[in-house]
């Protein structure tokens, strides 16, 4: 205890220094790990005995603190950290996808895993750090783990060349941030994010991101094999030999007609667990067998049989090729009012997606380690139980799945959001899944592109997903590919590798696997596969609508950009906002007015009318004089030297007394009066900025009386 104890490892031209055993004396293992002024703290604390419950209760917690950049949360109520934002579970999700391969089967005690961003320094990307780290954690403590797994970040420079962990920076400007968690059999975890990557590209960087991670890897194993704690013995909570055989023997067939029936599949497979629970315990040899052991024991048979057929036979439990696409049904436009929607079934998956158009004051604010950030383009995925056929209370708040799926098709969508310059909106889509039965993310991101599309928004070009299951082998040597799995083949398969893009290229990946690790090669003609399978879905996409609408709907608002000399923004807000409250009460709550410190004036909202009076309003505050420009303005005061006219609150100016007539002047009241409407034009503008103008041939009879004549 309190014996400090320190490694250094050299990693892509940093160094990486892990430091334990003077921290968190009461957990497992506890340390921390650094890179540049990046610093985690991690603890990883186990049951030390097996948990009931049906699936390994694996606990990852992802937190980033304010303190870690020197940040105090911006609400005025709320000091305190409060419960992980989206952006953190995400992360966090990608850490536990790295992980949770390389944890024994049947092993099901209690595990958590806290990792906490203790100092950020922009530069260092604390997922990466983390994945490593945490491995590292499991590693020295008495949790049986089959690691080390390590982080490495793939990006892609202006000429197309990758590099490896590039800073939080150069990630802004680079055309690829791919995420990995890499072992030494393969890829654990993939979370990709791509501006229209090319396949061969995207191979390339699967290729650099394993060859990386070996380094990492044999500096955790050189620290876990003088470290690590002897690990704990535990009995596998999984069905025996014994009673897996009596299952096969007695309901293979049974469970074999089931899975090929495509339709009663899920209620048959519960009628025969039912009745193998009820069965099983009632013969000899078997009357203490727990119900959970016996259900868990015929789908081990299912899945034997699943995979059998699949890579032996080259027989899907659908019928379909191992490259078809299952039926695909696309609408556009299917609900009134809405600014965009569509609805996309892919077999009886099933997504509606509506997309919402509103003024750029509605971007989303979010707190991070970086400050404040601004959010413009948001998607949301609501899973509810009825998706997937289930009862039970709805859940109104979102789930970590429903936050992950939501932000990954966000990602894949982003590449092709059009500038705010070219369209000053804020942009929701929110995808409500009516059907789940495999890949309802790939079909939420194919029904987000389509609302974007039925409302207008220019999106550089369609984008649609699919998702590429996989079974192998006693080794990886002998693996089968699926294109467009089924929630049944997700679960008794390997791998779910979803690929999102346009006809052009990649825009995001996310993978979870169930191996140790998936080889490259395996990943690299998934690729392949992928491509294939997302140009059948953009085809049908396209037949509906091929691109954006010409005319946003006529319920959504309207924009009108007016740009204003930085310098004028104090004038046009006005002193305690005077001005532009004055605007608001007399435009009244059908308009929008954003001011943005580069001068750009959004001015939003759905009546042409008021749009005209607010960006009169607005010019009328702001609006700098032109030389030779003639204005129509009020006598405001009259001296013997000349007349000064009011055109607006920013433009007024003197009409000398020998700018008012051709000939000699001697009284400026015997050409105008007070009060009176002129025409008159800016023939100078002093260095002082003093406007001098002349009613010389300038036709005095204004537009609205010519009008009314």
């Amino acid at each position: 205890m309190n014996k400090k104890i320190t490694k250094t490892f050299s990693f892509n031209g940093q160094e990486i220094i892990f430091e334990t055993g003077h921290i968190g004396f009461r957990a497992d293992s506890a340390l921390t790990i650094r890179q540049g002024e990046t610093v985690l703290m991690i603890f990883v604390t186990a049951s030390d005995k097996p948990s009931e419950l049906d699936y390994f209760p694996l606990g990852i917690t992802y937190f980033e603190k304010d303190y870690a950049a020197g940040i105090i949360s911006g609400s005025r109520y709320i000091k305190r950290e409060r419960r992980p934002s989206d952006e953190n579970i995400v992360k966090g999700r990608e850490i536990d996808r790295a992980l949770r391969p390389l944890f024994p089967e049947g092993f099901k005690n209690e595990v958590n895993v806290v990792i906490n961003v203790m100092a950020y320094d922009g530069i260092n990307d604390p997922v990466d750090l983390g994945i490593t780290g945490a491995s590292l954690a499991l590693m020295l403590s008495s949790v049986p783990f089959e690691g080390p797994v390590s982080g490495i970040t793939i990006g892609m420079d202006e000429k197309g060349e990758l590099k490896v962990n590039p800073s939080l920076e150069e990630l802004k400007t680079s055309s690829l941030d791919a995420s990995f968690g890499v072992n030494e059999v393969g890829i654990t975890m993939l979370e990709v994010g791509a501006n229209i990557v090319k396949e061969e590209e995207m191979s390339k960087a699967f290729e650099l991101a394993y060859k990386e991670g070996q380094k990492l890897i044999g500096w955790q194993k050189e620290i876990a094999k003088e470290l690590g704690k002897e690990k704990m013995q535990f009995e596998p909570f999984k069905p025996g030999k014994v009673l897996v055989k009596k299952i096969e023997e007695k309901y293979a067939k049974e469970i074999e007609y089931a899975l090929f029936n495509d339709d009663d599949r899920r209620s048959m497979l519960r009628e025969i667990e039912a009745k193998a629970v009820e069965e099983i315990r009632t013969e000899k040899g078997f009357e203490e067998e727990s119900p959970f052991l016996i259900v868990e024991a015929v789908n081990k048979v299912a899945k034997k049989i699943t995979r059998h057929s699949m890579l032996k036979e080259k027989k899907r439990l659908s019928n379909r090729a191992m490259d078809e696409v299952r039926v695909l049904d696309v609408e556009a436009g299917v609900l009134p009012r809405v600014h965009g929607s569509a609805l996309f079934s892919r077999g009886i998956t099933q997504v509606m997606s509506v997309a919402t158009l509103g003024s750029v004051r509605l971007v989303q604010t979010l707190e991070g380690l970086e400050g404040e950030e601004s959010k413009r383009y948001i998607h949301h995925y609501n899973g509810p139980r009825y998706s997937l056929g289930e009862a039970g209370r709805f859940e109104f708040y979102p789930g970590n799945r429903e936050i992950g799926h939501g932000a990954m098709a966000e990602k894949a969508l982003l590449p092709v959001i059009p500038p705010m310059d070219e369209f000053p909106y804020a942009i929701r889509v929110v995808s409500e899944i009516l059907s789940q039965s495999g890949s309802s993310s790939q079909a939420a991101t194919c029904g987000s592109s389509l609302a974007l599309m039925d409302a207008g928004v220019p999106i550089k070009a369609p984008v649609g997903g699919i998702a590429i299951g996989l079974v192998t082998g006693e080794t990886q040597d002998e693996f089968q590919l699926v294109t467009d799995m089924q929630d049944v083949e997700d679960f008794y398969g390997d791998m779910d590798f979803k690929v999102m893009g346009t006809m052009e290229g990649i825009t995001a990946i996310q993978m979870d696997n169930k191996l140790n690790g998936v080889k490259v090669e395996i990943l690299q003609k998934a690729l392949i596969e992928a491509k294939k399978g997302r140009e059948v879905v953009l085809e049908a996409m396209i037949k509906i609508i091929a691109e954006p609408r010409n005319n946003l709907s006529k319920y959504a608002p309207k924009v009108e950009i007016v740009k204003i000399n930085p310098a004028k923004i104090g004038e046009l807000i006005g002193p305690g906002g005077k001005n532009i409250k004055k605007m608001a009460e007399i435009l009244g709550d059908g308009v929008d007015i954003n001011i943005e410190d580069t001068g750009d004036v959004f001015v939003t909202t759905s009546d042409t009318e008021l749009m005209a009076k607010a960006v009169q309003m607005i010019k009328a505050v702001v609006e700098e004089a032109e030389v030779g420009k003639v204005y129509e303005g009020t006598i405001d005061r009259i001296e013997n030297y000349g007349a000064f006219v009011d055109v607006s609150p920013a433009i007024s100016g003197l009409i000398h007394v020998s700018e008012m007539a051709d000939g000699f002047v001697k009284d400026p009241n015997a050409i105008v009066k007070l009060g009176q409407k002129v025409r008159a034009k800016v023939i100078r503008i002093d260095e002082q900025g003093k406007v001098s103008m002349t009613l010389k041939g300038i036709d005095q009879v204004s537009k609205a009386e010519s009008d009314r004549a």
